[in-house]
């Protein structure tokens, strides 16, 4: 049995539309929301036969790893989050990139030497990588309102994987890639005007006008944190939101504050855009943080570290 391990945001998701369109293939699925990343070991290693794993770190998953190896079951890891200490073994390849203009869906693209190349670019631009976005759209000839199409299209599949849990979310990620894999190209999920896409679309203007309310916690030339109060609106839009303020203000840090039910908070980390290296230094200063250069995130910093935290975001990037 094969089991492909996702993460639920636009990079995993399509990251694995793309390779099971070129290499099909029946598989359990396991996913779950973004911040969901300790995902490998959900895999049953008594019955797993192979495992393809996209877009969670390796570092969060090595023990689990490490025992699909003991396991004698081969591994393909794609991922651009921090590896940590990586296995060697030939049970397991890997195509790790932590470059900070890199995401899984174009290391995925890559490899299949571009064949799905409209769904790659919408995950780059759901993982604001603008730039890396548009001129990928600029070498492949497409045109301003497709482009258009793709950079919506990847915000609100990254938008629709954030969440306390699953029950959050409009669509569960295992649900939204089934649906996502039955188009060869998004151009065809652009014209059907009952699809996905325009449900996403006006759930999403919904959410992000009531983001307009976030309590501003601190404000400098060299970062900005706000605050958003403790509903499904406000954890569904938070990542999506730190998106939004960097792009506004690119030369500024960015964090995003949703409170946890325990009285912690979830953070979601931006760098800025100018200068996109340091998110998941930043966060690893905490004991719930990870992520990568460019964007990283706290999943439960307490309340009495709020101060500690902007602390540190303000002096790193000073």
């Amino acid at each position: 049995m094969h089991f492909d391990v996702f993460n639920g945001d636009a990079d995993g998701i399509l990251a694995l539309v793309q390779l099971r369109l070129a290499e099909p293939k029946q598989s359990t699925l396991i996913t779950g929301v973004k911040r969901d990343i300790a995902l490998v070991k959900q895999v049953d290693v008594e019955t797993a036969t192979s495992v393809t794993v996209l877009d969670v770190s390796l570092e969060k998953n090595t023990v689990a790893v490490q025992n699909l190896i003991n396991n004698q079951v081969p591994i393909l890891y794609v991922d651009h989050h921090r590896p940590g200490e990586v296995s060697e073994s030939p049970l397991l390849t890997t195509m790790i990139n932590t470059s900070a203009d890199v995401c899984t869906s174009l290391l995925v693209n890559d490899y299949l030497k571009g064949k799905h190349h409209l769904w790659a670019i919408a995950a780059a631009f759901g993982d604001n990588l603008t730039a890396v976005a548009n001129q990928q759209c600029q070498l492949n000839g497409i045109n301003t309102t497709l482009q258009n199409n793709l950079a919506t299209l990847g915000k609100l599949v990254n938008y629709n994987g954030y969440g306390r849990s699953t029950d959050d979310l409009h669509y569960h990620p295992k649900d939204l890639f089934i649906e996502l894999l039955a188009y060869q190209s998004p151009e065809a999920l652009f014209s059907n005007k009952s699809s996905l896409f325009y449900d996403l679309e006006q759930a999403f203007k919904q959410d992000i006008n009531k983001a307009a309310s976030a309590h501003v916690l601190f404000d400098s030339d060299i970062c900005k944190v706000v605050s958003l109060e403790d509903a499904k609106w406000s954890r569904r839009v938070s990542g999506v939101f730190g998106n939004e303020l960097a792009n506004q203000t690119p030369d500024k840090a960015h964090g995003v504050l949703t409170r946890n039910l325990d009285g912690s908070y979830t953070v979601s980390v931006r760098a800025p855009l100018n200068n996109k290296q340091g998110a998941d230094e930043v966060c690893i200063q905490f004991p719930s943080g990870g992520g990568r250069a460019g964007a990283a995130g706290i999943n439960a910093l307490p309340e009495e570290q709020i101060e500690a935290f902007i602390s540190v975001l303000q002096n790193y990037y000073n």
